[in-house]
């Protein structure tokens, strides 16, 4: 389950800022090119969160789809997985952004402290822009 890999930066970074504050949730989003689950994030979060500052806490994923632009028409479509013709002009022309996040983006404390962002840096996927 590479859901555990992926959640222990952003479950350390969130332990880090909550500096002894309980968490009541975690927002992270999350590229369709990682390709998971919300069900096994949802369990690797409980397996991972006992005994820290998230033990209570909720997650929350928005995951991100993958962006593909013809180079030729402009058109622009989003999936789970890169579109290679152009559905508008039916050319093979097409460029990739985006899918491959993983980004903490917010953390909600019990004690009511306004929320606090941070970035997980993650080496870019295959799938990138030419």
């Amino acid at each position: 389950m590479h859901e555990v890999g992926l959640l222990k930066g952003i479950l350390a970074t969130a332990e880090r800022e909550a500096a002894g504050r309980q968490v009541a949730l975690v927002r992270v989003r999350v590229g369709v090119v990682h390709r998971v689950t919300p069900e096994a994030m949802a369990m690797a979060f409980d397996g991972l969160r006992a005994g820290t500052a998230l033990a209570d806490a909720r997650l929350e994923i928005d995951e991100v789809p993958i962006r593909s632009l013809c180079r030729t028409c402009g058109a622009v479509a989003e999936d789970v997985d890169p579109v290679l013709v152009c559905p508008t002009c039916g050319l093979a022309d097409m460029v990739f952004a985006g899918g491959d996040e993983l980004t903490l983006e917010s953390i909600a404390y019990r004690d009511g402290a306004p929320p606090a962002s941070a970035t997980i840096d993650r080496p870019a996927s295959s799938v990138a822009s030419a």
